[in-house]
Protein backbone atom coordinates (compact mmCIF):
# COMPACT_ATOMS: atom_id res chain seq x y z
CA UNK A 1 0.00 0.00 0.00
CA UNK A 2 1.14 3.18 -0.94
CA UNK A 3 1.44 6.37 1.22
CA UNK A 4 -1.57 8.02 2.22
CA UNK A 5 -1.97 11.50 0.18
CA UNK A 6 -3.44 14.01 2.69
CA UNK A 7 -5.07 17.63 2.19
CA UNK A 8 -3.93 20.48 4.00
CA UNK A 9 -6.11 21.39 6.79
CA UNK A 10 -6.01 23.41 10.06
CA UNK A 11 -4.33 21.05 12.43
CA UNK A 12 -7.52 21.00 15.16
CA UNK A 13 -9.76 19.68 12.30
CA UNK A 14 -7.35 17.05 11.13
CA UNK A 15 -7.32 15.97 15.00
CA UNK A 16 -10.89 15.34 15.47
CA UNK A 17 -10.45 13.52 12.08
CA UNK A 18 -8.34 11.12 13.56
CA UNK A 19 -10.07 10.98 16.91
CA UNK A 20 -13.09 10.24 15.00
CA UNK A 21 -11.40 7.26 13.62
CA UNK A 22 -9.75 6.65 16.86
CA UNK A 23 -12.83 5.94 18.56
CA UNK A 24 -14.49 4.15 16.08
CA UNK A 25 -11.90 1.56 15.65
CA UNK A 26 -11.16 1.06 19.85
CA UNK A 27 -15.00 0.53 20.31
CA UNK A 28 -15.20 -1.84 17.42
CA UNK A 29 -12.25 -3.68 17.66
CA UNK A 30 -11.05 -3.03 21.30
CA UNK A 31 -7.98 -1.19 22.79
CA UNK A 32 -6.08 -4.46 21.98
CA UNK A 33 -6.77 -5.41 19.11
CA UNK A 34 -6.95 -1.88 17.49
CA UNK A 35 -3.72 -0.79 15.24
CA UNK A 36 -2.46 2.34 14.95
CA UNK A 37 -2.32 1.56 10.76
CA UNK A 38 -5.81 0.69 10.52
CA UNK A 39 -7.01 4.00 12.63
CA UNK A 40 -4.67 6.20 10.04
CA UNK A 41 -6.23 4.15 6.94
CA UNK A 42 -9.86 5.13 8.44
CA UNK A 43 -8.95 8.82 8.74
CA UNK A 44 -6.75 9.17 5.30
CA UNK A 45 -3.56 9.99 6.38
CA UNK A 46 -0.49 8.91 7.44
CA UNK A 47 1.08 6.79 10.39
CA UNK A 48 3.80 8.81 11.17
CA UNK A 49 1.31 11.77 10.81
CA UNK A 50 -1.17 10.27 13.71
CA UNK A 51 1.88 9.96 15.76
CA UNK A 52 3.27 13.51 15.18
CA UNK A 53 -0.24 14.98 16.52
CA UNK A 54 -0.84 12.00 19.13
CA UNK A 55 2.27 11.12 20.21
CA UNK A 56 1.22 7.24 20.66
CA UNK A 57 -1.26 4.70 20.87
CA UNK A 58 -1.77 5.45 24.86
CA UNK A 59 -1.82 8.92 24.20
CA UNK A 60 -4.51 8.46 21.01
CA UNK A 61 -6.48 6.52 22.95
CA UNK A 62 -6.41 9.07 26.27
CA UNK A 63 -7.53 11.91 24.02
CA UNK A 64 -10.27 9.68 22.73
CA UNK A 65 -11.78 9.23 26.55
CA UNK A 66 -11.17 12.63 27.21
CA UNK A 67 -13.13 13.24 24.26
CA UNK A 68 -15.98 11.36 24.23
CA UNK A 69 -16.17 12.08 28.39
CA UNK A 70 -16.27 15.82 27.94
CA UNK A 71 -19.31 15.06 25.38
CA UNK A 72 -21.43 12.92 27.34
CA UNK A 73 -21.26 14.83 30.38
CA UNK A 74 -22.29 18.07 28.29
CA UNK A 75 -25.13 16.35 25.99
CA UNK A 76 -26.46 15.41 30.05
CA UNK A 77 -25.60 19.25 31.23
CA UNK A 78 -27.69 20.61 27.98
CA UNK A 79 -30.21 18.32 28.21
CA UNK A 80 -31.42 19.76 31.99
CA UNK A 81 -33.27 22.83 32.45
CA UNK A 82 -33.16 24.65 36.12
CA UNK A 83 -35.88 25.63 37.84
CA UNK A 84 -37.72 22.27 36.96
CA UNK A 85 -38.68 19.86 39.40
CA UNK A 86 -36.10 17.34 40.66
CA UNK A 87 -37.92 14.34 38.84
CA UNK A 88 -38.06 16.03 35.59
CA UNK A 89 -34.74 17.50 35.39
CA UNK A 90 -33.35 13.56 36.41
CA UNK A 91 -36.05 12.75 33.51
CA UNK A 92 -34.61 15.21 31.13
CA UNK A 93 -30.86 14.22 32.06
CA UNK A 94 -31.73 10.37 31.41
CA UNK A 95 -33.38 11.09 28.11
CA UNK A 96 -30.11 13.00 27.32
CA UNK A 97 -28.04 10.46 28.50
CA UNK A 98 -29.27 7.64 26.76
CA UNK A 99 -29.69 9.28 23.65
CA UNK A 100 -26.19 10.30 23.71
CA UNK A 101 -25.25 6.56 24.39
CA UNK A 102 -27.32 5.28 21.78
CA UNK A 103 -26.08 7.63 18.86
CA UNK A 104 -22.19 7.21 19.74
CA UNK A 105 -21.86 3.42 20.47
CA UNK A 106 -18.41 3.59 19.76
CA UNK A 107 -17.68 6.45 21.93
CA UNK A 108 -19.67 4.68 24.94
CA UNK A 109 -17.98 1.28 23.95
CA UNK A 110 -14.56 3.03 24.79
CA UNK A 111 -15.91 5.16 27.95
CA UNK A 112 -17.62 1.72 29.25
CA UNK A 113 -15.86 -0.82 28.55
CA UNK A 114 -12.46 -0.49 26.71
CA UNK A 115 -11.23 2.36 29.30
CA UNK A 116 -11.96 0.57 32.28
CA UNK A 117 -10.52 -2.83 31.16
CA UNK A 118 -6.78 -1.24 29.94
CA UNK A 119 -4.98 0.01 32.85
CA UNK A 120 -5.15 2.39 35.89
CA UNK A 121 -4.75 5.86 33.87
CA UNK A 122 -7.54 5.03 31.73
CA UNK A 123 -9.73 3.92 34.69
CA UNK A 124 -8.86 6.90 35.90
CA UNK A 125 -10.15 9.19 33.64
CA UNK A 126 -13.49 7.79 33.21
CA UNK A 127 -13.46 7.91 37.38
CA UNK A 128 -13.68 11.56 36.88
CA UNK A 129 -16.78 11.67 34.41
CA UNK A 130 -18.84 9.59 37.04
CA UNK A 131 -17.85 11.45 39.57
CA UNK A 132 -19.47 14.47 37.90
CA UNK A 133 -22.17 12.75 36.48
CA UNK A 134 -23.05 11.36 40.13
CA UNK A 135 -22.59 14.42 42.35
CA UNK A 136 -25.62 15.58 39.56
CA UNK A 137 -27.31 13.51 40.42
CA UNK A 138 -26.35 14.04 44.17
CA UNK A 139 -27.72 17.43 44.22
CA UNK A 140 -31.07 16.49 42.02
CA UNK A 141 -31.80 14.02 45.01
CA UNK A 142 -30.87 16.04 48.02
CA UNK A 143 -32.81 18.51 46.25
CA UNK A 144 -35.99 16.26 46.10
CA UNK A 145 -35.89 15.74 49.81
CA UNK A 146 -35.69 19.71 50.49
CA UNK A 147 -38.86 19.78 47.97
CA UNK A 148 -41.05 17.04 49.72
CA UNK A 149 -40.72 18.80 53.15
CA UNK A 150 -40.79 15.52 54.66
CA UNK A 151 -37.75 14.48 55.51
CA UNK A 152 -35.04 17.40 54.27
CA UNK A 153 -32.26 16.41 55.85
CA UNK A 154 -31.63 12.91 54.25
CA UNK A 155 -28.55 11.61 55.66
CA UNK A 156 -25.22 12.40 53.20
CA UNK A 157 -24.09 8.93 52.66
CA UNK A 158 -27.92 7.79 51.95
CA UNK A 159 -28.08 10.12 49.01
CA UNK A 160 -24.34 9.33 47.96
CA UNK A 161 -25.53 6.07 47.59
CA UNK A 162 -28.67 6.46 46.30
CA UNK A 163 -27.13 8.32 43.53
CA UNK A 164 -24.21 5.58 42.79
CA UNK A 165 -27.10 3.17 42.69
CA UNK A 166 -28.69 5.20 40.12
CA UNK A 167 -25.78 6.39 37.98
CA UNK A 168 -24.76 2.28 37.95
CA UNK A 169 -28.25 1.25 36.51
CA UNK A 170 -28.12 4.26 33.92
CA UNK A 171 -24.91 2.40 33.04
CA UNK A 172 -25.98 -0.97 32.79
CA UNK A 173 -29.04 0.30 30.89
CA UNK A 174 -27.01 2.06 28.24
CA UNK A 175 -24.91 -1.06 27.42
CA UNK A 176 -28.10 -3.12 27.32
CA UNK A 177 -30.17 -1.04 25.17
CA UNK A 178 -27.47 -0.37 22.94
CA UNK A 179 -27.05 -4.14 22.22
CA UNK A 180 -30.96 -4.45 22.12
CA UNK A 181 -32.69 -3.76 19.00
CA UNK A 182 -35.48 -0.53 19.12
CA UNK A 183 -34.91 0.82 22.46
CA UNK A 184 -35.50 4.14 22.35
CA UNK A 185 -33.61 6.34 24.72
CA UNK A 186 -37.25 7.59 26.06
CA UNK A 187 -37.59 3.78 26.96
CA UNK A 188 -34.28 3.48 28.58
CA UNK A 189 -35.18 6.42 30.42
CA UNK A 190 -38.55 5.65 31.19
CA UNK A 191 -37.26 1.92 32.18
CA UNK A 192 -34.89 3.84 35.00
CA UNK A 193 -37.70 6.64 36.03
CA UNK A 194 -39.95 3.79 36.92
CA UNK A 195 -37.83 1.59 38.36
CA UNK A 196 -35.63 4.03 40.74
CA UNK A 197 -37.63 7.12 40.84
CA UNK A 198 -40.62 5.40 41.95
CA UNK A 199 -39.04 4.17 44.85
CA UNK A 200 -36.99 7.15 45.49
CA UNK A 201 -40.88 8.75 45.46
CA UNK A 202 -41.50 6.79 48.33
CA UNK A 203 -39.02 7.52 50.13
CA UNK A 204 -39.13 11.24 49.91
CA UNK A 205 -42.67 11.06 50.82
CA UNK A 206 -41.55 8.91 54.53
CA UNK A 207 -42.42 5.63 53.22
CA UNK A 208 -39.01 3.92 52.74
CA UNK A 209 -38.92 0.32 52.29
CA UNK A 210 -37.91 -1.08 55.69
CA UNK A 211 -36.04 -4.86 56.21
CA UNK A 212 -38.39 -7.69 57.14
CA UNK A 213 -37.73 -8.61 60.99
CA UNK A 214 -36.10 -11.93 62.03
Amino acid sequence: MGAVKTKRMPRAVREQQMLDAAVRIFGQRGYMAASMDEIAELAGVSKPLVYLYLNSKEDLFTACIRREAGALTQAVRAGVRAGLPADRQLWDGLQAFFAHTADHPDGWSVLHLQARTHGESFAAEVSAMREEIVAFVTQLIAEAARAAHRDPDLPEREVAGLAEALVGAAESLAAWANATDGVTAGEAASTLMNFAWSGLGNLMQGRPWVPPQG
